[in-house]
């Protein structure tokens, strides 16, 4: 019998993977209730609104990844745009190098909400009431938050206190941070959603009361709200208060949308992500670079196969930094070409590699940031500013001393950094979902105080350096990190998955897709629940999407879980190996269905002490 820290659940009705349990069981009443998967992720997404507020927030963005029973793979794109005033030369007028981590100046058109609402008008079916009521009755009467709302709160307590005062006065009740055992309100989030519903109860039917949701969020209160914000001088990681340059005309004219996901198909799986506004490719070109056979890949766990996976992903992260971006044409059919790749395979050499090398496809030629070039010369020192959490969006509290990723901390000079949602959902016909929630986190922006929620600060992941695939663009996505994930086996999807982690979201999903596709079946179906303990890892060998947009060339992260001897032989081949906290790397929710039989299973991961999967 194999043990793991949880069971994959199994079932025929529904079930549900998120990062908190409160997300995860207020979808699974949707289901109960008679929803479908849609309506159950819509519930479970505003709620992570509340419960997980310093991960993220109603004016964040979200990549959603749909399959409906019997229809194609969708994605839906809640990622908004760069304002019409967000130039590279406005930024630069103002003595900037970097688009900043927090305040109104990172802040992109809010995608979040109307993609909710778009997944929920033309897919769900349930009311704005059915699955907007568990979010409210959390934040009007209180939820028991976890330890790291608290210790996020503390870290920016005194930005809080001096600077962001509409913030304190959400997340500083009676003057300290929220405690667990204590119950934590959000009054004017509550307000919010109960004006949104009371402004549209005469709007029309289902499907015309959420057009008018949208449109109050676009042009009515909702709107004016937030573009007062964005014009208030604020404070921000520069160490000067800017405004920002959202407009009313900003938000009146952009709204989510639907588009094809990117697909690759390897030893029998399809796996569709979203485009290269994402990083989802990334996933897809890792997989482009492992060989044809599974039989020869090495021994899952051993050194030989994590030096192949890491110096593929280091590949594709150059490849990533050259090419990705919404800001240019990006040569995806050349990036995932065989013969592209037959060629990058060849660079993979006995030693790790220290050189950022992007490919040429099709004979283009590459162009990296400034970040990027400097680590050109090969050099194994911190390239930029760099802390001790690692590169993006951290994933597990830690101490600011510890060397693994952790979850939003804030220095004393106010870099902060935020992090993720994940949600995965499929309900008993066989629907599927998955999505990424994040932005706009507490410590992003202050608390719009007639909203009880803050903008939030995707622009940082753009350069300030003109005719780059990613420069900072007015009307163009900023290259995000969010990407949930779906598998297909045969045509027919099977399994919906993802994490939170930033720029190591798509290095923990390859390590967990592979150990749940290749590893032996348990109870008759994947092992989801130990693919996802199973140990992870991950580098920081490329710039990081997020303030300060540090570095560290052949750096590998592992968990103390990995087998000492393998930790010796990585460091033989030259790798750099921070070995950190023995459950630290990864978050990983997923949710899977056996088309043959119609049996449903789940799992969460156990690292965080919050992400639970419910169903039956």
């Amino acid at each position: 019998m194999r043990f793991t820290t949880r069971p994959t659940l199994q079932g025929t009705f529904g079930m549900v993977s998120s990062t908190h349990w409160l997300a995860s069981q207020s979808a699974m009443a949707v289901l109960e209730d008679g929803g479908n998967a849609y309506d159950a992720a819509v519930a479970a997404a505003f709620v992570l609104h509340v419960v997980e507020p310093h991960l993220n927030g109603p004016a964040g963005e979200v990549p959603i990844l749909l399959a409906p029973a019997g229809g194609e793979v969708r994605v839906l794109c809640g990622q908004g745009v760069a304002p019409a005033g967000a130039t590279v030369a406005h930024y630069r007028g103002l003595g900037l190098g970097l688009v900043p981590g927090t305040g109104p100046l990172a802040a992109a058109v809010p995608g979040a909400f109307d993609a909710w609402m778009l997944l929920l008008r033309d897919h769900g079916t349930k009311s704005l009431d059915d699955v907007l009521k568990y979010a409210i009755g959390y934040a009007e009467h209180g939820h028991a938050p976890v330890e790291r709302v608290g210790q996020t709160v503390e870290t920016v307590r005194r930005l809080f206190e001096t600077e962001w005062t509409s913030s304190a006065e959400v997340y500083l009740p009676g003057g300290r941070p929220p405690r667990p055992g204590e119950l934590l309100r959000n009054p004017a989030l509550a307000a919010t959603w109960k004006r949104l519903l009371a402004e549209t109860a005469h709007a029309g039917d289902r499907e015309a009361r959420i057009e008018a949701a949208r449109e109050v969020w676009r042009t009515g209160f909702v709107a004016e709200a937030l573009v007062r914000q964005s014009g208030r001088p604020t404070m921000d990681t520069s160490g000067e208060r800017h405004a920002g340059t959202l407009t009313a005309a900003d938000l009146a004219g952009w709204s989510a949308a639907y588009e094809s996901p990117v697909t690759y198909d390897w030893n029998g799986w399809t796996l569709c992500k979203a485009g290269p506004w994402s990083q989802g490719p990334v996933f897809l070109q890792q997989l482009a670079l492992l060989p044809c056979e599974p039989s020869e890949l090495p021994a899952r766990g051993s050194a030989d196969y994590l030096h192949l996976l890491i110096e593929g992903c280091k590949l594709v992260m150059a490849d990533r930094e050259a090419w990705y971006g919404d800001a240019a044409e990006v040569p995806l059919a050349e990036l995932l070409s065989p013969g592209y790749n037959a060629g990058r395979r060849a660079l993979i050499g006995p030693r790790a590699s220290l050189e950022m090398r992007p490919g040429s496809p099709g004979g283009r030629v590459p162009r990296l940031s400034a970040h990027a070039t400097a680590a050109g010369a090969g050099s194994a020192a911190v390239v930029g500013e760099f802390d001790a959490l690692g590169v993006g969006e951290p994933t597990v509290a830690k101490p600011p001393t510890s060397p693994v990723p952790g979850e939003p901390q804030v220095a004393a000079d106010g870099t902060t950094r935020g992090d993720t949602c994940h949600l995965d959902v499929v309900d008993r016909w066989g629907n599927m979902v998955a999505a990424t929630p994040s932005g706009g986190w507490l410590q992003s922006n202050p608390v719009v105080p007639e909203l009880g929620f803050p903008l939030g600060t995707r622009l940082q992941m753009a350069w300030l350096e003109e005719g780059l695939p990613n420069s900072l663009t007015p009307g163009r996505r900023p290259r995000t990190t969010l990407s949930p994930s779906i598998a297909l086996r045969e045509g027919v999807p099977v399994m919906a998955f993802g994490t939170p982690g930033g720029d190591q979201q798509d290095q923990w999903q390859p390590h967990f897709f592979l150990a749940a596709a290749l590893s032996a079946p348990v109870r008759g179906g994947l092992d989801l629940q130990g693919a996802i303990d199973a140990p992870n890892w991950h580098n920081d060998s490329f710039p990081g999407s997020f303030y300060p947009r540090g570095m560290r060339p052949g750096s590998v992260t592992v968990e103390s879980r990995t087998d000492p001897g393998v930790v010796a032989a990585l460091r033989r081949r030259g790798h750099h190996v921070t070995v950190g906290e023995p459950w630290s790397e990864g978050r990983l929710c997923v949710v899977a269905r056996d088309p043959r039989t119609g049996i449903l299973s789940a799992a969460a991961n156990p690292r965080g002490m919050q992400g639970y999967a419910v169903g039956r």
